[in-house]
């Protein structure tokens, strides 16, 4: 007997589809405007200011060496010609990441305070991990059609993950005295939780803050292939016509932007902790 779950799932797509076109549609234009301001905001900027805006953050987070790495990392991908798209990769993954952290950090927190959410948030968000990335954009396509907010929807499930478990482990991480402490001189739970538990926690969840993003970051090939544009597409434009060069230069520039954001959200955890 041969189970077909793709066929049921299949059904179950369409039917989303169908009755929540309206719902997509709404979707669609505020995520759609969310990142086109992005990268506006990104592309209006003289490409110097920006560079120099980085590297200041560059050093006062992550020290000299990634201060000087990152005003000749911008500079060498300006020089390559792929200044625009890496604007337009760098407004995707921060949207993106933006979302994710809008999502997944309410559901870390409902998930370390409630075991009964924990024991389900567990296996999806196995499933959310292990799926292989390929898989998401074929919603994402049916519901959002192609472009950026397609690529920013399957980048969301697939970064999501990180944020919610760190933010669960973190606040279970903090000891329960401290919280006992705080119930005895009349905290509110309001109170403990934003007053006590989150600064506590804060570096565990700025590490699955900085895992977010570099997994926003690595679904960026990926999303070029439903025309999510950027350094992707560079990438992806190698890959289909055998031009080699333009793929290793496509890969050097996502590697460069890699290394900075990696390096400067970590030196937000060391400041944190």
């Amino acid at each position: 007997m041969i189970i077909n779950i793709g066929k049921y799932i299949e059904i179950a797509i369409d039917w989303i589809t169908e009755n929540f076109t309206s719902f997509f549609d709404g979707i669609d234009h505020i995520v759609g405007n969310f990142i086109n301001g992005f990268q506006y905001g990104l592309n209006w900027i003289p490409f110097y200011i920006t560079i120099a805006i980085i590297a200041l953050l560059a050093f006062y987070k992550a020290g000299k060496a990634i201060g000087i790495f990152t005003i000749l990392g911008l500079f060498l991908i300006y020089a390559m010609g792929f200044w625009a798209a890496t604007m337009e990769t760098l407004a995707l993954v921060l949207s993106s990441a933006i979302i994710a952290l809008i999502l997944g950090l309410p559901l870390g927190i409902w998930s370390a305070e409630n075991k009964k959410v924990e024991k389900i948030m567990h296996p999806i968000l196995d499933l959310m991990q292990t799926m292989p990335a390929f898989v998401y954009l074929i919603p994402a396509v049916l519901f959002f059609g192609l472009g950026n907010v397609p690529g920013a929807f399957a980048t969301v499930i697939f970064a999501m993950p990180p944020v919610v478990r760190l933010t669960t482990l973190g606040l279970k991480q903090v000891p329960k005295d401290i919280v006992e402490a705080g119930y005895s001189f009349g905290a509110t739970r309001s109170q403990l939780l934003f007053k006590i538990q989150l600064p506590l926690a804060l570096p565990t969840i700025m590490t699955g803050i900085n895992q977010t993003i570099m997994m926003s970051l690595s679904m960026v090939v990926i999303a070029a292939m439903i025309s999510a544009g950027g350094l992707g597409e560079v990438v992806l434009k190698g890959i289909t016509q055998m031009k080699i060069g333009l793929g290793f230069e496509g890969g050097i520039a996502v590697v460069i932007l890699a290394i900075i954001l990696d390096r400067i959200t970590q030196g937000f955890v060391k400041r944190k902790k």
